[in-house]
């Protein structure tokens, strides 16, 4: 194999190490975005379980009040059937007082199903809270360990990086330029085996004196198709595959 194949070979390989990094970076971000948001929905469930708490409270102090202003009502109706001489006027304040004490039966009857609409809720709000609880103790610890590793990442792809420039700066300066090219379109794949008398990048079919070419191994040659620059090593089988 030519020392330039060898070299552009570790050459790939740290671009290859630099673009797992990367991805590995990128999927942290994500990482941290998903569990943030893990954290955000918990808390939101809380505030609801809070508020339909306070909703139904509040919906029993109101029939509460209903209750104390028919009350009220009865008591005066009382004190004008003492004051009244007629006695239809009698009656009739008379009827006002028991419909009022019905009103009163059928809200103290609601603010029993208010009662136990809060003791249910107030069993929900307990859990939400819980939830919620863990939810940040997880954050905290996820989060913690996601910007060691993002550290860890953002370290390694500092000293792949001076590697990288390191083995570049090895290369002729007509050899990385066309690596250079070829790496911006086809990714760190530029420099692919011959393995079964196919390019190892596209996977066409290579003609003969490619292959030839290849074995030789007298200077760097390239697929015909997709441009990648080839080699070719004693372990490699060059039948092509029926």
């Amino acid at each position: 194999m030519l020392p330039k194949i060898e070299q552009l070979l570790v050459l790939q390989d740290r671009d290859k190490q630099l673009q797992r990094t990367q991805t590995e970076l990128a999927r942290i971000a994500a990482e941290r975005q998903f569990i943030q948001g893990r954290t955000s929905a918990a808390q939101t469930a809380h505030d609801a379980a809070k508020k339909k708490a306070i909703e139904i409270e509040s919906g029993r102090k109101q029939l509460e009040l209903e209750a104390s202003a028919k009350q009220a009502d009865i008591d005066r109706y009382a004190y004008q059937q003492l004051q009244t001489k007629k006695n239809d006027e009698y009656q009739a304040l008379g009827r006002e007082s028991e419909h009022c004490r019905k009103l009163i039966r059928d809200l103290e009857d609601r603010q029993i199903e208010f009662m136990e609409s809060a003791e249910a809720q107030q069993k929900v709000t307990k859990s939400a809270q819980s939830d919620l609880e863990q939810a940040k103790k997880d954050l905290a610890k996820e989060l913690t360990e996601l910007d060691q590793r993002e550290t860890n990442l953002k370290q390694s792809f500092d000293e792949i990086s001076q590697l990288r420039a390191q083995n570049a700066g090895e290369l002729d300066e007509m050899t990385r330029a066309r690596y250079e090219r070829l790496l911006k379109s086809k990714g760190p794949n530029a420099v692919a085996g011959v393995s079964h008398s196919v390019c190892g990048s596209c996977h066409m079919k290579l003609p003969p004196q490619v292959i030839v070419d290849c074995k030789h191994a007298k200077d760097i040659n390239a697929c015909p198709h997709c441009g990648c620059i080839l080699y070719f090593t004693a372990d490699m089988e060059l039948t092509p595959v029926d």
